[in-house]
């Protein structure tokens, strides 16, 4: 089993696309990417949110798409939490985890894991949407009726034949 680790807010502030939106639509934006990635993929995907500062209930998850989804508890900042997954994950397999903290790439190095800068990421990502257009058609399926693609003149004689045995 494979497993990508995404430092959330490092990986919203590294892409120019995500950067710019107000902070929730980035969060929610990028949960986005990392589902129709996770598809492609195959692999577990976890983003993880730095709720640092907040006060609330703790450290919270949900399942969104397939993606799970953290947000660390009071006190907790996502590095220690993505640590602690690395840690538990990488006895299940293979774990990445994608940031651009040199820092946190150091140690997921020391138990277990793989690092993946935010760069190398976006090329994965942007690879497997140009491999899942080989497969998946974006046409409608209506537009591969014949009657959609043939002339109108030579449909409209059809259609007037098609009356006439009724």
């Amino acid at each position: 089993m494979e497993y990508l680790i995404i430092d959330g807010y490092n990986i919203i502030y590294t892409c120019p696309e995500l950067e710019r939106l107000e902070m929730e639509h980035a969060r929610t934006r990028l949960v986005e990417i990392m589902i129709d990635y996770s598809i492609l993929a195959g692999q577990q995907i976890m983003v993880v949110f730095d709720a640092y500062g907040a006060k609330g209930p703790g450290e919270r998850s949900l399942v969104v798409g397939g993606v799970e989804v953290f947000f660390t508890r009071f006190g907790e900042t996502a590095d220690s939490l993505i640590e602690r997954l690395v840690g538990q994950l990488s006895k299940k397999g293979t774990v990445y985890v994608a940031t651009s903290d040199w820092t946190e790439q150091r140690i997921i190095f020391g138990r277990g894991g793989y690092r993946i800068t935010p760069a190398e990421l976006w090329n994965q990502i942007k690879q497997a949407r140009r491999e899942g257009e080989k497969y998946y058609s974006r046409d409608l399926p209506a537009e591969k009726y014949l009657e959609n693609r043939m002339l109108e003149e030579i449909r409209l004689e059809l259609e007037k034949w098609r009356c006439e045995k009724e």
